[in-house]
C-alpha cells in the first residue's frame, strides 16, 4: 500500500467537504454565481454566494475534480465566509495550500479553481447591482526582465500560446535572463488545466 500524500487538513476536507452543494436536497438562492473550469479536462467548479453589505454570509458549491480540487475549495469556502468581497477577490490558491498543510507539487494547480469561481461569483454580485468591474486581481509579475504579468500569459494562452516556444513568440518572456521560464512554464499548465486543453 502506498503511503497517503495529503496532509490530514487536506484528508479532513476531502472527506468531509463543508458548505458543498446539495443539489435536490436544498434550495439556495444566491445572490451571485460563477463557474470555472471545463469538464474535458475532468475539473469544473461552480460557486454560490449569499452576499449582506458586501459581506459573505453564505457559500456553496460543487465541484468535478480531483481530492486537491474539493479541499482547496472546501477550506476556501469556511475561510470566506464573514469576509468582505474585497478581501475575498484577492485570496490567492497558496494562501489555501498553506492552510491545508501544503499539497503534492503535481496538484497546486487544481487549487485555482476554487478562487477563480469565487472571483466570478463576486463579479456576477456586483454586476447584478451595477457595480461591473468594481473589483480587480492584482496581475503577479513573472517576467521582471520585460515585466511579464500573469494576465499577459493568461491573455497570450487564449489567443493560441500553449508551449514555451508560442509563448515567447507571443510576448519575448525569457529573451533576457530566462530566470522565469520555469514560473511560466507551472502557469501554462494551470491554464491547461482551467480551459479543458490538458490531455493529462
Amino acid at each position: 500500500m502506498t503511503d497517503w500524500l495529503y496532509s490530514p487538513i487536506v484528508k479532513d476536507h476531502f472527506t468531509n467537504p463543508r458548505n458543498v452543494l446539495y443539489e435536490g436536497v436544498e434550495t439556495f438562492p444566491c445572490d451571485g454565481q460563477g463557474q470555472t473550469g471545463n469538464i474535458k479536462c475532468g475539473d469544473q467548479m461552480m460557486m454560490l454566494l449569499r452576499i449582506e453589505d458586501d459581506i459573505i454570509k453564505d457559500i456553496r458549491w460543487k465541484t468535478y475534480g480531483c481530492a486537491s480540487a474539493i479541499a482547496s475549495t472546501s477550506m476556501l469556502s469556511e475561510t470566506v465566509k464573514g469576509m468582505h468581497i474585497r478581501d475575498a477577490y484577492n485570496i490567492k490558491p497558496e494562501d489555501l495550500v498553506k492552510k491545508l498543510g501544503g499539497l503534492p507539487e503535481n496538484k497546486i494547480h487544481c487549487s485555482v479553481l476554487g478562487d477563480k469561481a469565487l472571483r466570478a461569483a463576486i463579479d456576477n454580485y456586483l454586476e447584478r447591482h451595477d457595480r461591473a468591474g468594481e473589483l480587480k486581481i492584482e496581475a503577479k509579475i513573472i517576467c521582471a526582465c520585460l515585466e511579464i504579468t500573469d494576465k499577459d500569459i493568461e491573455t497570450a494562452f487564449q489567443a493560441g500560446a500553449r508551449d514555451w516556444e508560442a509563448l515567447q513568440a507571443a510576448t519575448k518572456i525569457g529573451t533576457s535572463c530566462g530566470s522565469c521560464k520555469d514560473k511560466a512554464l507551472e502557469l501554462l499548465h494551470e491554464l491547461s488545466h482551467i480551459y479543458g486543453t490538458d490531455k493529462d
